[in-house]
């Protein structure tokens, strides 16, 4: 073990290139398993950047997410440590088993790849709706805005219960939850404002019950409504937030490496296998996942004391070489099974079969619809959202 003088400090986070982990962050795969510093106050950790290391803490029962977070990876004010400081009833995505269990069962049985390839007609009407208005709105329109944004928003919202009208205000809500560039204090703020609406929206449910979610939570007596606005909470943010970048980030990934779209538009076979290897290789959840040990555990002959914070580096997971013949390349050909973008063990993402289909569906009809599909801004002026928790691009102007 080095000296304490000679830890990194913090996990790097800021990109030289659009597409690839920050060169400091690949440099430490070296060592798949090491000790940092964290922010505020230089308090020692644990780095994870290997995919195997990674995969098997993400599935061990003896790393927390519900205690709480008290230091962050980055120098920026961290998003765990935001929720960690209120996490609503409800959110079991920081509850431990057996809360997390009975809580997440709730909604497993909702999204299995069955069900969702029951969906599929629907998620493709809504799809081919969102289409017909970007080509409405002529060359130069965001195709965030008309496309990747609201094909998600409007299938979370349909399965939810939660009405589109309200768009404006959750998605901005929501937004801010996740812009580490505010304070922890304005990011609560956007969460409570998020968590309030639904909490009202959830007796309303009951009173006049539909085949939505909320209604289904609604009616379950095991529930109550600031447990079930909580679960709304999750798969509300999660169930547009991660989607709508994907789209928007992979669009442009595919214009910017067209030898990897002409094989797509050849062969749509390819494009399941095409959505695995976009999950794999920009990994929009880009500031890693954290944990905190609720016992002294050796990994890998390093022993982590009960206490310690560790964060797991999905984006460097998934491009570790160990696990991944040129990782750096996208290639959509690959099999990309077993990439950690959705994570890995009890708090993978419950919602990971819908957001591959709306991908799979949403991207091979935007290309098939618009075969001259480019950008309309020059490349260098997309904004990225690099100091967000989710990555992708904040507006994308396209042509065709």
């Amino acid at each position: 073990m080095p000296p304490s003088d000679d830890l990194p400090h913090g996990m790097p986070y800021r990109r030289e290139t659009r597409y690839d982990p920050p060169a400091a962050l690949l440099a430490l795969q070296d060592e798949p398993l090491r000790r940092i510093r964290y922010y505020p106050d230089g308090a020692e950790g644990w780095l994870a950047t290997g995919h195997a290391l990674s995969r098997r803490i993400l599935a061990d029962p003896r790393f927390s997410t519900a205690e709480r977070f008290v230091h962050s990876p980055t120098d920026l004010p961290h998003v765990f440590v935001s929720i960690s400081e209120q996490v609503p009833p409800g959110f079991f995505l920081f509850f431990d088993p057996p809360e997390h269990t009975r809580l997440r069962r709730k909604v497993a049985g909702v999204f299995t790849v069955k069900r969702m390839k029951d969906l599929e007609p629907r998620i493709a009407g809504i799809v081919d709706g969102c289409l017909a208005v970007l080509r409405a709105a002529g060359p130069g329109a965001d195709l965030v805005r008309e496309f990747a944004l609201p094909v998600p928003s409007l299938v979370i919202c349909e399965m939810l219960g939660v009405p589109y009208a309200d768009r404006d205000a959750f998605q901005r809500n929501s937004t801010d939850m996740l812009d580490l560039s505010l304070s922890v204090e304005e990011r609560n703020k956007a969460m409570a404002e998020l968590f309030g609406y639904l909490v009202q929206l959830v007796p309303a449910k009951r009173a006049d019950p539909g085949g939505d979610m909320l209604s289904v939570l609604a009616a379950d007596g095991d529930l109550h409504d600031v447990e079930t606005a909580g679960i709304g909470l999750i798969l509300l943010v999660a169930g547009h937030e991660t989607t709508a970048n994907m789209l928007g980030l992979g669009t442009i990934a595919l214009l910017e490496h067209p030898e990897q779209l002409t094989r797509l538009t050849a062969d749509p076979g390819l494009w399941p296998a095409a959505v695995e290897e976009l999950l794999r290789y920009l990994t929009v959840a880009h500031n890693g996942v954290m944990r905190i040990a609720k016992e002294d555990a050796e990994i890998e002959g390093r022993r982590i004391s009960a206490g310690d914070h560790v964060t797991v580096a999905l984006q460097a997971a998934n491009r570790d070489p160990g696990r991944y013949e040129h990782p750096g390349d996208l290639d959509v050909e690959r099999d990309a099974k077993g990439h950690l973008a959705f994570g890995h063990g009890i708090h993978q993402c419950v919602g990971q079969q819908l957001a591959r289909v709306e991908m799979r569906i949403g991207f091979a009809r935007l290309f098939a619809a618009f075969p001259g599909l480019r950008l309309a801004v020059p490349s260098a002026d997309i904004p990225m959202r690099s100091e967000m928790n989710v990555y992708g691009v904040h507006t994308l102007p396209v042509a065709w």
